[in-house]
């Protein structure tokens, strides 16, 4: 018995230990704010990662660029089986004359061929190579912004909906409270049934209501989580003491954020650097109008001797070096199209930019005018808790004096629970739309 009660003992303590363990493990949990989020997602971000490994391509893609000035050299061997050497010295259909040459061959021999001018085709496949990988890098900066900013509506979403949760938590402590009260008050005969009943209805539907921004927080998690590489359940907590209000001292104005815009922004640069790409294009087909000149240098042993007369049946050995010069006079008539279509290209890329301009400075005023909206919907929001925390506390008054109905409690309970859900929600927005600007000016 005594043996059994320590196995129990035993069990038990082990039970504990693991608990407290568990429970050490939950708490060494740190929050983390925006920052920490941002520097997980440069490290760990999947779509950043495949970015990264594009532009490692580009720059592989420039060494192989380079790689075509070095001279081409190839070492060449054969064996084959001769057939007879026959010469028609009076022609096919006289007495042919048969030459003795040995019944196999075989040859070896070496061919280099040195690029020493192409009208500058490989020197600017270099320059389009480099302006590939620059182009890659401004990609990579854009969707690192944009991946910065849309985890940023992530973060303050579940800053927003954890609020939420605490507001409807305090709600429904301060509802199952009063609940008490008016039960007792029904008790003794001072208020109906019919206000308890109200009491119970607004506490499920709070309940109902908590229960639906629980989903919504655990669902901005795993959106977080798989933002930051993580695992989709890991555990994720934020820093809830942050001030939502940004330091507006130093912004700037809308004019400012245009110009800031037109030196900083990725998508601005990504289109300048297709400009650039499309003029260097245009002078590649230009210089397939030019001539070409190689250094060549080739030598070969060869058995037998069957390539000049007299023939022989020795081994021999035969090479030459010398200039090659090729000029494709035909490309002068069949390139103007294409010169045509590259200049075409030039002048589309250009009217983007026009284009890409009025869309970027449309979303900058827009971001511009939510920032200042949300300015004043703080202020209101802040104004309507005031006011509301002072209706409901006049109105419990009343109505535990029997001088108000219930009714008009609850209303003015929700008024004020919309208004801290409102006020919330405001400085959320002044947060993002600040946040917005900077994306969309890259300064982000």
């Amino acid at each position: 018995m005594r043996r059994d009660l320590s196995f129990v003992s035993i069990g038990v303590g082990i039970f504990f230990f693991l608990q407290s363990a568990n429970g050490q493990v939950r708490d060494t949990v740190q929050p983390v704010n925006l920052v920490k989020i941002w520097e997980s997602i440069a490290s760990h971000n999947h779509q950043l990662k495949l970015q990264r490994l594009k532009g490692i391509a580009t720059s592989l893609a420039i060494i192989e660029a380079k790689d075509q000035y070095l001279p081409t050299i190839s070492l060449n061997g054969d064996f084959k089986l001769n057939t007879k050497f026959l010469l028609y010295p009076e022609g096919l259909f006289s007495a042919p004359q048969d030459v003795p040459v040995s019944g196999y061959g075989y040859g070896l021999g070496y061919n280099l061929n040195l690029n020493l001018y192409n009208g500058g085709l490989d020197k600017r496949n270099i320059q389009l190579k480099k302006e590939e990988k620059l182009a890659m890098q401004f990609e990579y900066e854009l969707q690192h912004s944009n991946l910065k900013y849309i985890t940023a509506v992530a973060y303050y979403e579940l800053y927003k909906f954890i609020k939420f949760k605490e507001f409807i938590s305090a709600e429904i402590s301060t509802e199952q409270r009063q609940l008490s009260t008016i039960e007792h008050l029904y008790k003794n005969g001072i208020v109906l049934k019919s206000d308890v009943l109200r009491i119970a209805v607004k506490l499920d539907n709070l309940e109902l209501r908590r229960s639906e921004v629980l989903k919504r927080i655990d669902l901005t998690k795993q959106k977080l989580n798989v933002l930051m590489g993580r695992g989709e359940m890991e555990s994720l907590q934020i820093a809830l003491q942050e001030d939502l209000n940004p330091d507006l001292q130093d912004v700037h104005t809308y004019g400012d954020y245009v110009g800031i815009a037109q030196l900083q922004s990725q998508e601005f640069k990504i289109i300048e650097s297709t400009i650039k790409t499309n003029e260097l294009k245009l002078k590649q087909v230009k210089s397939a109008t030019r001539p070409k000149l190689y250094l060549y240098s080739n030598y070969s042993y060869t058995y037998p001797q069957i390539s000049f007369y007299p023939y022989s049946n020795n081994l021999w050995g035969f090479g030459q070096t010398g200039l090659k010069m090729q000029w494709s006079i035909d490309n002068a008539f069949k390139s103007k199209h294409a010169i045509a279509q590259a200049n075409i290209h030039i002048e589309e890329q250009k009217s983007v930019m026009q284009i890409k301009q009025e869309e970027v400075n449309l979303k900058i005023r827009q971001a511009f005018l939510q920032r200042e909206q949300a300015q004043q919907q703080v202020l209101t929001a802040e104004k309507n808790i005031a006011q509301n925390t002072e209706t409901v506390r006049v109105i419990k008054n009343s109505y535990l004096n029997q001088e108000s109905l219930l009714t008009d409690l609850l209303e003015a309970e929700n008024a004020l629970l919309e208004a801290k859900f409102n006020h919330i929600s405001a400085l959320v927005e002044l947060k993002l739309s600040h946040i917005q600007l900077l994306a969309i000016t890259g300064i982000l």
